[in-house]
């Protein structure tokens, strides 16, 4: 194997971060599905009222181009090529308070947001 073959089989990097309590409730949704094989793909899509929307769900495929940093616990977090830009420097928590449950995205690359927090741009 050359060292071409490895440098294009290399995974690449992405800015994304994962607090510790995001991290733990991933591995526990995971653990809940019975599966090892899940990683948290995180991506940008067009669309909402703002132009963009992101889409955070567990998949099990890896495909070319994507970027992947694995976290505490094994968690692994993937973005696909096209959405790494728009993520650098975002960070996935997990809120379990009275008020709110659920992932947030604190991302320093959205410029606005829309009325109802679903989509940026």
């Amino acid at each position: 194997m050359t060292d071409t073959a490895v440098a294009s089989t290399e995974t690449a990097a992405h800015g994304v971060g994962l607090t510790d309590a995001a991290a733990s409730k991933v591995k526990s949704l995971i653990s809940q599905e019975g599966r090892d094989d899940l990683r948290l793909r995180l991506a940008v899509q067009p669309g909402g009222c703002s132009g963009l929307i992101y889409q955070l769900y567990f998949d099990e495929r890896r495909l070319d181009g994507d970027a992947v940093v694995e976290f505490a616990d094994g968690v692994e977090v993937v973005v696909d090529k096209m959405s790494v830009p728009y993520l650098d420097g975002a960070t996935v928590d997990f809120e379990d308070t009275i008020q709110k449950q659920g992932f947030t995205i604190d991302n320093p690359n959205a410029q606005g947001s829309c009325a109802c927090g679903d989509s940026f741009h």
